[in-house]
């Protein structure tokens, strides 16, 4: 896929709150391939405008698409069943369960046969399996997978998260604030874990405060300021301070975006 593909985009997403206004006409898009962060202030539409991509949230106008169809949300299950997987700042894992059946959360896979389809038994050999499969092509080593959850470390239990998200998303992974609360060391793996979802062929879009995080590991930045995008940043042209600034409205900053398709 070119590089320059658009896998996602939304073009003038409203979301009102009584007679506060969240997003006020919203623009986005991702590419192919792409780490992209999006950034802004506190109020500034971030979390609306993650919640409508990923179906938290629905918009009151706008449109959005994906790999160029028209597509409608209605609830988080629509966007995963369209491919795209969100990784929240609150981790979504069972610390009693084990790695792989924190990998198969609301997922479990079952046995073939009667089995499964009547008895409805779980295949639990399978999902150890490909739980093993997947972090090892992830480069991720947590020892085994029958391992419980509450026994790893902040960021182990991290790149379980990541790790479901990159094995179910088909188009695009959302990470919330991934590093929060992290070490350095922590951070660092999660950073190069980030690193090889994207080169596996999906595009990832990262919200976070944390600008070195944002400058080492996107390939565009997305400024939210009161519910817009203000501007997108190649962060190879632009300095921290800049970004900042853009952020916060001491500058301005050109949009470049694509039109709307027909």
């Amino acid at each position: 896929m070119n590089a320059e593909t658009l896998v996602m985009e939304a073009r003038g997403l409203v979301k009102r709150y009584g007679h506060v206004t969240a997003l006020d006409g919203c623009d986005f898009d991702l590419r192919a391939n792409e780490i992209l962060a999006v950034i802004g202030d506190n109020g500034a539409g971030k979390s609306s405008l993650i919640k409508a991509l990923s179906g938290a949230l629905i918009p009151d106008t706008g449109e959005m698409w994906l790999d160029g169809q028209r597509v409608h949300f209605h609830c988080p299950l629509d966007a995963r069943c369209a491919g795209i997987e969100t990784v929240y700042q609150e981790l979504a894992v069972a610390p009693a369960l084990s790695i792989a059946e924190n990998l198969f959360l609301g997922r479990e896979l079952r046995r073939p046969g009667l089995l499964g389809a009547a008895l409805r038994m779980l295949d639990k050999q399978r999902m150890h399996d490909e739980s093993m499969q997947q972090l090892q092509q992830l480069g991720v080593a947590l020892g085994s997978m029958r391992q419980t959850v509450e026994t790893l470390s902040g960021g182990q239990r991290q790149a379980v998260a990541v790790a479901r998200s990159a094995h179910f998303a088909r188009h695009v992974v959302i990470m919330d604030e991934p590093t929060a609360a992290l070490g350095v060391r922590e951070s660092g793996m999660v950073v190069d874990l980030i690193r090889r979802v994207r080169d596996r062929g999906l595009a990832v879009v990262l919200i976070s405060h944390n600008m070195p995080l944002v400058f080492s590991l996107a390939d565009r930045i997305h400024v939210a300021r009161l519910g817009k995008r203000v501007a997108v940043l190649d962060p190879s042209l632009v300095t921290m301070s800049d970004a900042v600034a853009v952020m916060t409205g001491a500058i301005d900053a050109p949009v470049t975006s694509r039109p709307t398709p027909p």
